[in-house]
């Protein structure tokens, strides 16, 4: 009888609890996973937009409870009417269609008459107008960049643009904001600093500093850095990290220099870096004089703090310190973000909500330490647990970022482009890898191809090794009257190399092409090419014919030995990122001309390598037709000359180092000079002077002077050594 009534009793809680779970009386959690900041995102994406006029439910009751499981963020969503747009992600908001027939193309509006416009902002429509992806034609365009300055929405700035919402309203393209990107670094005013612009974005794309993760729609908006209006357009400084230091501690573990604000938002975080501060590894330095009415709101630690203040230089404390803070201001984002970057100097981000720049693309972990503002007397103890050697990883990382994306406007503005290009063609978009590591996603171009092992950068981070041939290209401008000419030399040297896979032969020359039977028999393939409208940087296109990774590039008269040619190739695979070959040039700053000059003595020291008689990775054939301008290839082919410097400017520029030059043959120059050819380039008088300026214009585009200067020269094992040549291995070269 005991039994049953157990047996009764338990059957009757289970259907109790069955009943409870049946009807909601019962949560039972399916996940020990929290919902992320991403999850969030698609939730609320995912739920009814709220349409007026809708159907109000029958019960207030009801309504109320239902509210109960909204999220804060849809419900000021829903009651917003700032943006109409806050939920666009790229498929909803974005029109593929227009990308489709002319690929990614930026259009700029023109400026209207009238329209005042910042030096900042003319910088970013001036890196728009400069790069590939601009197009003048508006029918062309698959993404448009006003020419209205929004870069700063503060009412009460003076470079805020009355009326804005008007006259975008009224342009006849905006259609919504859609394909619109709006570039902006300052939002809000003075007490509460909003990210309100002030006018209606619409469908548009949003550039923004200072952007908080929960007004950032992800994969539609941008974040970008906040710089300042000194910040140069093009070219950019190096990092201040010279030479790596082990250990790699510094005069100071963690330090900052600013503003406290004494009342509003952003007070609470700089007002509380006192209690943190020790005036020895750590220092944290505050002043609140600053504004016009600072005397009347100031507190009892306001002059020590000024007084402590004064006796610190930030530059000296900048480039001497392992970590810098940087705390948010007034908004979330600061200049001492870039500051740091650029002096090696690890970011700690104390600035919670806020969206880091490119965040879409960038692994800031592996370049700052990503602090919390609750936790800020954790923040000593925590960087000093960090060992060394990711210390050192830290500093070299932020060097890289700041010199591959921050270092001008230029770099944030293409950066910018290239991020939105890769959602817009996504089958061609670039790896995480790409973004992060050397030399960068400005320069790892996905249309060449998607494959890491198609490009020059990593074959040591993957294990591989370049195609162990090469293709040699002879570039031809005279025409064929000889057997025993130069080239027809040349060409049986470079054929019998065991490293050679074939020979093309670029024929630039008014003459008619050849016959077969005029060139000489090899044991490779001979292909004769004639060149794209007879110019010269139709020597760097990049043909389809080319099967290896290596391309041997020659000039007609050139004089190489089949020796020469398979050292040089030897040497190239151990450095696949850079120009290798034997006629080297250098580059000097005249002071007394205040410009750059060129000089081809034989020296010591040499930046160039001329592409006459030397190797290098094709890859640097499509960069060279896609990546740099059209002006620049057309001063080229109009003088005929200085495609070499300009290829060994834009190798520097990607690598960071300098060309190698291996064994010396100082026969190559005097042989050159010997040319009576009228064709030959030696021959000119105004060849020199010709370089002299293109040296200049080259540094003027880029920004900064890319080359790299070298001392060092590649000979083979035992050169020269006093050893019996049978023991050598490349015994024809010391002969020549």
């Amino acid at each position: 009888m005991q039994a049953k009534k157990r047996y009764l009793t338990l059957f009757s809680a289970g259907a109790c609890l069955i009943l409870l779970f049946c009807f909601g009386g019962i949560q039972v959690p399916l996940s020990r996973r929290s919902p992320s900041r991403r999850d969030d995102r698609s939730l609320s994406g995912a739920r009814w937009r709220r349409f007026p006029g809708s159907l109000q439910p029958f019960g207030s009751l009801e309504q109320e409870q239902s509210d109960e499981h909204i999220f804060p963020r849809q419900k000021r969503d829903a009651n917003s009417g700032v943006y109409t747009g806050r939920r666009c992600r790229m498929e909803s908001c974005f029109d593929f269609s227009l990308c489709e027939k002319n690929g990614f193309k930026v259009y700029v509006y023109p400026q209207q008459k009238g329209e005042k416009m910042s030096e900042s902002y003319q910088n970013i429509l001036s890196s728009i107008e400069g790069s590939r992806f601009y197009t003048p034609d508006q029918g062309q365009a698959c993404l448009f960049v006003l020419s209205l300055d929004t870069l700063d929405r503060d009412q009460l700035s003076p470079q805020y643009v009355h009326n804005l919402k008007a006259k975008i309203q009224s342009l006849p393209l905006w259609n919504g904001g859609k394909n619109h990107i709006i570039f902006n670094l300052y939002s809000g005013t003075w007490p509460d600093y909003t990210e309100d612009l002030g006018f209606d974005i619409g469908l548009a794309m949003l550039a923004k500093a200072s952007i908080s993760t929960e007004n950032f729609r992800p994969y539609f908006d941008v974040s970008i850095p906040l710089f300042s209006k000194e910040h140069p357009r093009t070219g950019g400084e190096r990092g201040y990290l010279k030479h790596n230091t082990i250990p790699p501690f510094r005069k100071y573990m963690l330090v900052f220099k600013g503003k406290r604000y004494l009342t509003g938002i952003g007070s609470d975080t700089r007002n509380a870096l006192y209690h943190v501060h020790n005036s020895e590894d750590v220092v944290l330095l505050t002043t609140c004089k600053h504004g016009k009415d600072w005397q009347k709101h100031k507190d009892a630690r306001c002059d020590r703090d000024n007084a402590e203040y004064d006796k610190y230089d930030y530059r000296e404390m900048l480039y001497n310190s392992t970590f810098c803070l940087v705390p948010r201001g007034r908004r979330l984002g600061s200049f001492r973000f870039l500051e740091a970057l650029q002096a090696a100097c690890v970011p700690v981000m104390l600035s919670n909500g806020w969206e880091l720049p490119f965040s879409e693309i960038m692994d800031w972990n592996t370049a700052a330490v990503i602090g919390d503002e609750r936790l800020l007397l954790q923040i000593p103890s925590t960087v000093r647990s960090i060992h060394q050697d990711k210390i050192l990883s830290l500093r070299q990382q932020t060097q890289f970022l700041w010199e591959a994306y921050f270092n001008s406007v230029e770099k944030i503005v293409l950066t910018t482009l290239e991020i939105i290009q890769d959602r817009v063609l996504r089958h061609t978009s670039r790896s995480n890898l790409m973004w992060n590591s050397l030399p960068g996603g400005l320069f790892t171009l996905p249309q060449y191809s998607t494959h890491l092992g198609e490009f020059p950068f990593y074959y040591a981070k993957l294990g591989n090794k370049p195609y162990p041939k090469f293709t040699a290209i002879i570039h031809v401008v005279t025409p064929l009257v000889s057997q025993s000419q130069p080239v027809m030399k040349l060409l049986v040297a470079v054929a019998k190399s065991q490293y050679c896979a074939q020979v093309i032969v670029l024929w630039n020359c008014d003459k008619p092409l050849p016959a077969k039977h005029r060139w000489p028999a090899t044991s490779v393939p001979v292909i004769v090419i004639e060149g794209e409208s007879k110019v010269i940087s139709s020597r760097f296109l990049p043909y389809d014919t080319i099967p290896t990774d290596a391309v041997l590039s020659l000039d007609e008269d050139t004089v190489l030995s089949t020796t020469e040619v398979d050292f040089a190739f030897t040497v190239w695979q151990s450095f696949p990122d850079r120009i290798v070959g034997y006629p080297a040039r250098s580059h000097f700053w005249d002071s007394n001309k205040e410009r750059w000059g060129y000089t081809s003595k034989w020296t010591n020291d040499y930046s160039m390598v001329l592409t006459g008689a030397a190797i290098y990775h094709k890859y640097y054939h499509y960069l060279y037709t896609s990546y740099l301008p059209a002006s620049l290839k057309a001063m080229v082919d109009q003088m005929s000359n200085c495609e070499d410097i300009l290829m060994n400017f834009l190798v520097s520029s990607v690598s960071k180092l300098p060309p190698i030059k291996v064994t010396q043959k100082k026969q190559y120059k005097e042989t050159m000079m010997g040319q009576s050819s009228r064709a030959s380039r030696w021959a000119d008088p105004d060849h020199f002077a010709q370089r002299q300026t293109c040296m200049n214009k080259f540094a003027s585009w880029f920004g900064t002077m890319p080359l790299v200067h070298s001392q060092m020269r590649l000979d083979p094992v035992l050169f020269k050594d006093q050893v019996s040549i049978l023991r050598k291995k490349y015994r024809d070269i010391e002969r020549l």
